[in-house]
């Protein structure tokens, strides 16, 4: 059984009409006013672990990370370019060359490198100077690197690297 359709049909009057204001008057509803975003969390800048140094900021962190990644890189287990937009002009030539070289071969063909605790001091506010001790099989190197805030964003960026 079917209902008969209504043939009074008419389009809406201006007083059944809802009103909604365009795009360009609606309030704008901003983010980074303390609302809390529809995702449940902001949205993470790429380089928003290279960025300056935030409140509670620990300049002996980011030297045991950047020490990680480095052994790495000088053992061939990452390839450097990864490391090429944290590195000034100088420390990436260094970088490269200490690679070329193969300043950290491993110790055989199992051994993976084991890192010491990372040592460091702060010249300046700006700037971290630091050395870790690598163990590969029986042999030992160390790594030294220095790491500066640059930039108009004060990011870290390593402008000098040495292994031996």
């Amino acid at each position: 059984m079917t209902t008969p359709r209504s043939t009074t049909a008419r389009p809406p009057g201006p007083e059944e009409t809802p009103v909604t204001p365009p795009l360009a008057a609606r309030p704008h509803r901003h983010l980074h006013d303390g609302a809390p975003h529809p995702a449940g969390r902001r949205p993470r800048h790429p380089r928003a672990d290279c960025a300056g140094a935030p409140p509670g900021h620990d300049p002996r962190a980011l030297a045991a990370r950047f020490a990680h990644r480095l052994v790495e890189v000088l053992t061939g287990a990452r390839p450097s370019g990864q490391l090429m937009r944290h590195t000034s002009l100088d420390g990436y030539g260094q970088l490269a060359s200490l690679v070329r070289t193969g300043a950290l071969r491993r110790g055989g063909a199992g051994a993976r490198p084991r890192l010491g605790p990372v040592h460091d001091r702060s010249p300046s506010p700006d700037a971290v100077e630091a050395c870790v001790r690598v163990d590969l099989g029986r042999r030992h190197h160390m790594v030294a690197f220095r790491l500066e805030q640059r930039g108009p964003a004060g990011q870290w960026q390593c402008t000098a690297v040495e292994a031996r």
